[in-house]
């Protein structure tokens, strides 16, 4: 039982004034986080947008596919929550680099992961005025240009980005409690009835992802990186937890919760959901559907199959949380953008403005920067083609593809930083297989999606002369070397501030007995060990 010395200290620790350049702390449960990070991933529009490209690439093994990256992001996941139990705050991935491999990669994974979430946000957008504008004007007859849609719905999460994060995930959880609704109805709805021919379990075999003949036979390919790209951009955001550790009430047990909760739980409705898709079409017929619905024959090819095993009015359902959804997906996008900037902005690597909050404790100009940035992405898409169809075709498709290979290359980073962690500063919590094995497997697998998400993309994309998908390797390892570039900078410019690179937010005990008296020793890489050194 609390004492009552320990029940004043908790409240006056509760009543106490977020200091300048810190978020608000204990905003957050386990709802509010796990809202925060299930509605990033926005189920309803991963299935209504990702499912068809899956199918696109294998087939009727869609539901293979998202095993498998059910399967590889567990694993990786479990060397992640080793680490965030010892490391809380919002950088996140940059963090976790950084006290793993060192300040200079470390500095080049924040800068591209906050440039990737910023390339996720934007590109959700396109989902949000695609859906609103086919509803409307399905509904009334209303041509309303999807970019009105667009910027409205980027004028809206900015109002809310300057209030407390609890408003937020008020909004992210109405919205993810509905959406999880009616995927779970459609599903229900399709295997009572038995699907178009009766239930199969080839398609989740995994050995039909590569090369599989349904994909061959409609689109002229069968490309494995573009299922697996589908997959994996339906998990984008699953690692937030540590994003929102400063603003946990108990961020240590939140995070495991919350980690796991979201990446099994996904997959879990991930693979049932796309089961019941190729299952209610049928397995040689869903791909021609798919084709079908980029051939503008329906707004998705979900509609159909909620109409024929459920009803109409689970149609209308769809198309009104097909709005909703990408919404607060953009909201969630927005937000963990936002708290990469303020990170890298309270740390040096970025303008300090960039650390200002606002008096509820939002990080309030890195979330109008991410404004002025996802308005800027937005404006360019619409420049260059303002049609209804290239907000999804485009725009939700483009960025994502480089914002996912990002993400998937700094994971990789992210496990390799995990094991040296725990073999050099945290080594009382090595564990052979949790901080050895998994991570290197998880490693492994996201260096192999890289490579096959390279591999497709003209595929995926539709025009591989496009510079944004011709040159996608190229742009991601520039903007990784940008950080590179702002930390060597910062090493022989801001010595003092390169040394705490990666610190600031909750200090790992371990890393804090080990300091000592040096100004910067724990978690220093192999290419800044020296320089901490000497600032000792």
């Amino acid at each position: 039982m609390e004492t009552h010395e320990g029940g004043a200290a908790a409240l006056a620790t509760a009543e106490r004034p977020v200091a300048p350049n810190r978020l608000a702390t204990n905003a957050l449960g386990l709802p509010g986080v796990l809202f925060c990070i299930v509605t990033g991933a926005a189920p309803l529009v991963a299935m209504l947008f990702n499912v068809p490209y899956a199918v696109m690439g294998s087939g009727y093994a869609a539901p293979a596919a998202f095993l498998l990256a059910t399967v590889a992001l567990t694993i990786f996941s479990v060397g992640y929550i080793a680490m965030s139990r010892r490391v809380t705050s919002a950088g996140g991935f940059y963090t976790f680099v950084t006290r793993g491999l060192g300040r200079i990669p470390g500095v080049g994974s924040g800068v591209l992961i906050a440039l990737c979430y910023i390339l996720f946000s934007a590109s959700v957008f396109g989902g949000v005025g695609y859906f609103a504008a086919t509803s409307v004007e399905s509904w009334t007859g209303w041509s309303i240009p999807a970019w009105v849609y667009m910027f409205t719905a980027l004028a809206i999460i900015t109002v809310l980005a300057w209030f407390h994060i609890e408003l937020t995930t008020k909004i992210l959880g109405v919205s993810l409690v509905l959406e999880v609704l009616v995927l779970v109805i459609l599903s229900v709805g399709v295997f009572v009835h038995g699907g178009a021919h009766g239930l199969s379990a080839k398609p989740l075999n995994p050995a039909e992802v590569f090369g599989n003949s349904s994909a061959t036979h409609t689109f002229g390919t069968a490309a494995a990186g573009v299922a697996l790209f589908a997959a994996f951009w339906s998990w984008v955001g699953f690692e937030m937890a540590p994003n929102y550790a400063e603003e946990s009430r108990d961020p240590h047990r939140i995070a495991k919760t919350a980690t796991y909760g979201s990446v099994i739980g996904l997959g879990v409705l991930y693979v049932v959901v796309s089961y019941a898709f190729v299952t209610g079409w049928g397995l040689t017929e869903s791909a021609q559907a798919v084709k079908d619905q980029f051939a503008g024959k329906y707004d998705s090819a979900l509609y159909p199959l909620a109409e024929t095993f459920v009803g109409h009015w689970l149609v209308v359902m769809m198309q009104v949380l097909a709005i909703f959804s990408p919404f607060a997906c953009a909201m969630a996008f927005y937000n963990t953008a936002s708290r990469y900037l303020f990170s890298l902005g309270r740390e040096g690597v970025g303008p300090a403005p960039l650390a200002r909050t606002s008096k509820h404790s939002s990080p309030a100009v890195a979330s109008m920067t991410v404004t002025v940035l996802v308005g800027l992405i937005v404006l360019g898409f619409t420049i260059y083609d303002s049609s209804t169809e290239a907000a999804l075709l485009q725009l939700a498709t483009w960025p994502p593809l480089m914002g996912v290979l990002g993400i998937l290359g700094v994971m990789a980073l992210t496990s390799f930083a995990i094991i040296r962690y725990f073999l050099t500063t945290a080594r009382d919590g090595f564990h052979w297989f949790t901080t050895l094995v998994a991570p290197l497997i998880g490693a492994a697998t996201m260096i192999g999606a890289c490579y096959l998400l390279i591999k497709n993309r003209t595929v995926l994309a539709g025009d591989g002369e496009v510079p944004f998908v011709k040159y996608l390797p190229e742009t991601i390892v520039a903007m990784f070397a940008l950080g590179l570039v702002i930390a060597l900078w910062m090493r022989v410019k801001r010595p003092a501030q390169y040394a705490v690179l990666g610190h600031s937010g909750h200090a790992d005990p371990a890393e804090t007995a080990e300091a000592g008296d040096t100004a910067d020793t724990a978690g220093a890489g192999p290419l800044d060990a020296a320089d901490a050194t000497g600032l000792a």
